[in-house]
């Protein structure tokens, strides 16, 4: 088993990025980094040049801050290639899917890449916290999908969380985790639940803090402190809610209140309140913070 595992990790040498947003070209710019032929692809051709632009840029920055050299800079960039969806994925060996957080959506791509990728290829999804089983059962090949929840920014944060389905082949996922550690992040490996594990304690301390400013208990910025400077957090749970955005973060709540059928995650009412005012957070410049 051991061997017929490193075969196939051995195979994985082009990667696919379907959605260039948010996640879609950070997850394209590490795998560049790691060495794989990347393809990257997205509905709108905008979004593709703009994730192109962001990659530049923080290449430049590593390269700036010594990070990384000018010609591995370059080089990562040439193994990135733009196209649509049948050209970046039709000889991938692993397509990570990086679209909206919205099962059909999902399901729908699957449905898709199923019918035009190779018969031997892997399918992640990116996936914060949807079921990766109703993703895997949406194509003929659920053994072979996997979820592959990679944290922003991409190109910072070192955690990959690796989601094993009931029907997941022991060799897919080895074969993922590999993947993710060749990309230079560590890996965990977490049941399909809702929420797996860091979406389900992120988002209960995120709508906690929430509820607190709600109740005049502190303000955002100084319960943020608390936890960065109390709990030793990178960043606070508000801040990080205005970088991820409170219109993802409320769907996931709903998702995790629905399916968990548990209070503690029903999106507060100041969460509401704020996404029907269309502060979204730092893409709409102000969530918790003004940007």
């Amino acid at each position: 088993m051991e061997s017929q595992i490193r075969n196939h990790i051995a195979q994985i040498r082009r990667v696919a990025v379907v959605g260039a947003g948010t996640m879609g070209h950070g997850i394209a710019q590490v795998a560049a980094m790691a060495g794989y032929q990347t393809g990257l692809t997205d509905a709108s051709g905008d979004a593709l040049t703009t994730a192109m632009r962001r990659i530049a840029s923080n290449l430049t920055g590593a390269v700036n801050r010594g990070k990384i050299t000018q010609d591995e800079a370059d080089a990562a960039t040439s193994r990135i290639e733009p196209a649509d969806l049948a050209a970046a994925v039709g000889d991938a060996d692993l397509v990570i899917e990086a679209v909206a957080e919205d099962l059909d959506i999902k399901e729908a791509l699957f449905r898709q890449l199923d019918a035009v990728v190779g018969t031997e290829a892997i399918l992640a999804t990116n996936t914060s916290s949807l079921s990766v089983t109703h993703i895997a059962n949406a194509t003929r090949r659920p053994s072979r999908v996997v979820g592959m929840h990679f944290f922003n920014p991409v190109h910072i944060m070192k955690l990959v969380e690796v989601v094993a389905h009931p029907q997941s082949d022991p060799d897919v996922i080895a074969a993922a985790r590999d993947a993710a550690q060749r990309m230079g992040k560590t890996t965990i490996l977490v049941r399909d639940t809702p929420g797996f594990a860091s979406s389900r304690l992120g988002v209960a301390l995120g709508l906690e803090a929430m509820r607190m400013v709600e109740q005049g208990v502190a303000a955002a910025a100084d319960i943020d402190t608390a936890m960065e400077l109390g709990y030793g957090h990178p960043m606070g749970p508000l801040r990080l809610t205005d970088l991820v955005g409170l219109d993802v973060r409320m769907k996931i709540a709903e998702y995790l209140h629905r399916e968990l059928r548990d209070p503690k995650f029903e999106p507060p009412r100041i969460l509401r309140d704020k996404v029907q005012r269309g502060e979204l957070g730092k893409k709409t410049g102000r969530g918790f913070y003004e940007w």
